[in-house]
């Protein structure tokens, strides 16, 4: 069973160094937890994931021209709305983001949810 993203849920992507911490800007399904959408994809929503390590991010690929090895730089995303959320739950409308749900990062990278930061509220 799918379970509704709420801030303090844990993602990673695959190309990034280190986990980020999702805040949403839902609307409250718990005492302290916002519940997120599928547009929830801005700086403030999805914070950056440490060092980029993608060779499609121009940063990562200016740094590295002429080098050995990859050259990381600073995570900066630049991602797509979250599929497929939920289809059953919406909030203002728009489908709920739910734990089964990745995003594709620009650079190739593909962000996935680790923990919903719930267990309280369904999203079937």
């Amino acid at each position: 069973m799918a379970h509704v993203v709420c801030t303090g849920a844990s993602l990673a992507c695959s190309l990034g160094t280190t986990p980020s911490s999702f805040a949403a800007s839902g609307a409250q399904v718990s005492a302290t937890s916002p519940a997120g959408v599928v547009t929830d994809i801005g700086e403030g929503n999805v914070p950056p994931f440490g060092m980029c390590m993608s060779p499609a991010n121009p940063q990562v690929a200016a740094a590295s021209a002429g080098k050995p090895a990859l050259v990381p730089q600073p995570c900066q995303p630049v991602l797509s709305p979250w599929s497929p959320g939920s289809a059953r739950v919406t909030i203002a409308g728009v489908s709920a983001l739910d734990d089964a749900s990745q995003c594709a990062c620009a650079w190739g990278g593909v962000v996935t949810i680790g923990s919903a930061g719930q267990v309280s509220a369904s999203a079937q």
